[in-house]
């Protein structure tokens, strides 16, 4: 992770707080300050103005009390009045502030005025509205304007002039002073205020930068540190600089890794405890979100469902072919249901158990799949139902025959001389075949039985496959002949006579019934791989490729009717091949429809002698 900028920081933050919080601070002090540093020498100015231009009108008031009406006295009071107006100006030079000083009498006509420049002006009545209304109320005005020659602010002052005789105004003193020099100074105050802001400013970031550093120090070793967390790295510590809030926080972080420290072990040993026990189950789980989406799946799951990449985001229903109306119950109840992925060449049957998460209280957060193979029970109860169905199909139908019989016999036939026989022998051959089914049904028992035990001896296979042969031979239809292609030696096996015997037989007889007028059945022994191999071929009708993979199973028919009429009962082959697999051999069958079928069987063999011609 790229470190923070610094004006993007916390620390340029607090410098930046600092900072405001001083021009502030100095802003509400200056304007308070210059406000009232104007509002006090605005009064002083003021005050100082109105008292001089108060001594003013106080002798002015006594020249006019003492003047007459002739023309000297007039002339007298003229140089009076100027006398005053020139010492007034005398005493004000060193301010340099008042413009003009009129003296104006009661007929509202100016007598006297300090300003050279506007001597014409005595004579003519004085139009100014402050004055006037300084007559009407016989008290002192002031007000401020603006000169519109040189815009400067001026402070104009009417004070009345009164007889202490008549106790009277008499006239009125008018004063225009200028004020620029009390803005000079506000001005040179101000700056020096603005000055002082920015030097306090430049001091305070400073500052700010320096003691911000204490807080944003350890906050950035805690960064630090929560980036290593991030990592998996549990063993860096926060450097713990002070005992105040900061320093308990970093203590607490500290605490806090210890925590996740221990926190992140566990978790670690539960997961792969977790793993450990999905990888290892048998079944394959599968876990969703509250949308069925794959969040979680085994291998197993995998294997089940066929899948070799990553199915993470799958939808369940896609995944498991559930159909577009599945979804998950309110109440969270789902009962298990058995799904199909079974191919042409192999069945395979699938119980999936649905198991609804939820929090506690509250809605569904996704759900629990959990894949349990049942292709082998499924495959055994189907066995089991066609196993019944079968035995009871096969002695329904010879008892059925043989109630018939009999109950024609009891009826009278048996006195039918031609009949009698010809019932006596079905009713017996169909006794002989029920003897022959329950038999074969006894075997197989005893083969399927774990506590069945072997009688095996050492012979010579090559003389005893000999043997059997020859005894077919003398029982076979005469249409019917034996091809042997049977090796000149010896090689014995360890094996159970009676069973081999059995195995043997089953096969051939089924060679000679499947075997058409005139067919050939060849027999052949072959060496393979410390084994014997012994094929048996006949040249009927041949057994379909559908078809050939199930010839073994119990009472599995090509052609029922046909095997039926012949007296089969379909459990030969399915015997020989029990046999053969506890002699630790294999049985197959290749066939070619129209062709002939052949039959394979191994056996290990002991060893091998020569035989002498």
């Amino acid at each position: 992770m790229k470190g923070t900028n610094f004006f993007k920081s916390i620390q340029w933050k607090l410098v930046v707080i600092y900072a405001l919080l001083i021009l502030v601070a100095m802003q509400v002090i200056g304007v308070y300050f210059v406000r009232s540093l104007d509002k006090q020498y605005v009064t002083n100015f003021s005050k100082s103005v109105e008292d001089r231009a108060g001594l003013v009108a106080y002798n002015v008031g006594k020249e006019f009390d003492k003047a007459g009406d002739d023309e000297a006295s007039k002339r007298q009071l003229a140089l009076s009045l100027d006398q005053l107006l020139s010492e007034f100006s005398n005493s004000a030079t060193s301010r340099n502030d008042i413009l003009e000083v009129q003296i104006i009498d009661s007929d509202s006509v100016i007598r006297a005025t300090s300003d050279e420049g506007n001597r014409g002006a005595i004579g003519q009545r004085a139009t100014n509205s402050l004055v006037k209304k300084a007559f009407a109320t016989s008290s002192s005005k002031s007000d401020t304007v603006l000169d519109p020659t040189t815009d400067e602010r001026i402070r104009v002052f009417a004070v009345p002039v009164t007889s202490e005789q008549r106790d009277a105004t008499i006239g009125m003193i008018y004063v225009r002073a200028s004020m620029e020099s009390i803005y000079s100074q506000m001005e040179q105050v101000t700056r020096i205020l603005a000055t002082g802001t920015i030097i306090a400013l430049v001091i305070t970031s400073i500052l700010g930068v320096l003691l911000s550093r204490t807080i944003t120090r350890p906050i950035s070793d805690m960064r630090r540190q929560a980036i290593e967390m991030r990592k998996g790295n549990f063993s860096r510590k926060v450097k713990v600089y002070s005992d105040d809030e900061i320093g308990q926080l970093a203590r607490s972080f500290n605490e806090l890794t210890d925590e996740l420290l221990e926190a992140n072990a566990t978790t670690e040993a539960e997961r792969r405890k977790l793993t450990s026990v999905l990888e290892n189950m048998t079944d394959g789980v599968i876990a969703t979100d509250r949308t069925l989406r794959v969040i979680l799946m085994n291998d197993q799951a995998k294997d089940i469902v066929g899948i070799e990449e990553e199915s993470t985001g799958t939808n369940l229903k896609e995944l498991l072919g559930l159909g577009d109306d599945f979804m998950i119950p309110d109440d969270g109840t789902m009962p298990p249901r058995l799904l199909d992925f079974s191919s042409d060449e192999e069945l395979f049957l699938v119980r999936a158990f649905f198991s609804p998460v939820k929090k506690h209280s509250g809605p569904v957060t996704g759900m629990i799949v959990v894949l349990h193979d049942v292709t082998e029970q499924e495959q055994v109860e189907q066995d089991r139902r066609e196993f019944v169905a079968n035995v009871s199909h096969e002695l329904r139908t010879p008892l059925t025959t043989m109630r018939s019989y009999l109950e024609a016999l009891a009826e009278g036939a048996y006195q039918d001389e031609e009949l009698a026989p010809r019932f006596l022998e079905t009713t017996q051959n169909e006794t002989e075949r029920m003897i022959r089914l329950v038999n074969d049904l006894l075997q197989l028992s005893k083969m399927d039985s774990k506590e069945y035990k072997m009688n095996k001896v050492r012979f010579d296979y090559i003389q005893f496959l000999s043997d059997i042969i020859d005894r077919h031979d003398m029982t076979k239809p005469e249409k019917i002949r034996f091809r042997r292609k049977i090796m000149k030696r010896k090689v014995y096996v360890r094996a159970d006579q009676d069973k081999m015997i059995q195995v043997v037989d089953n096969i051939l007889t089924n060679a000679i019934k499947y075997s058409p007028e005139g067919g050939t059945i060849t027999v052949r022994t072959m060496l393979r791989a410390k084994r014997i191999v012994i094929s048996i071929k006949d040249e009927g009708v041949g057994i379909p490729k559908a078809n050939l993979q199930k010839i073994f199973e119990r009472f599995y028919r090509v052609d029922k009717a046909r095997a039926r009429k012949i007296g089969g009962t379909g459990l030969g082959l399915s015997i020989a091949k029990d046999v053969v697999a506890a002699h630790s051999g294999d049985i197959w069958a290749e066939s070619e429809w129209g062709r002939g079928t052949t039959i394979y069987f191994t056996l290990p063999y002991e060893a091998i002698e020569e035989v002498d011609e």
